[in-house]
């Protein structure tokens, strides 16, 4: 699957153990998006463009109003590297 860097950079966080924080307004748009690291730091590349991506594909998912966790079909698509989890 053709995944650009900065979706990869993302899905690497969240395999991690990272999640992604969404901020809406009072209609339920999305306003900010924020990518958090396992170890509390803020992703710079995680921008709402990439959300919406990650979020069209399946590769992130929310559940009963929690922040947005990787999912198996984000796992199988991320590319392999040394240091996931």
């Amino acid at each position: 699957m053709n995944i650009s860097k900065a979706e990869q950079r993302t899905l690497h966080a969240l395999a991690q153990g990272g999640a992604i924080v969404v901020e809406k307004d009072e209609r339920g748009k999305i306003i900010a998006v924020s990518c958090v690291t396992r170890e509390g730091w803020t992703l710079a590349d995680c921008t709402p463009p990439i959300f919406a991506r990650l979020k069209k594909r399946g590769f992130i998912a929310s559940s009963k109003s929690a922040p947005y966790r990787i999912t198996y079909a984000g796992r199988v698509a991320v590319r392999p590297q040394l240091d996931n989890r």
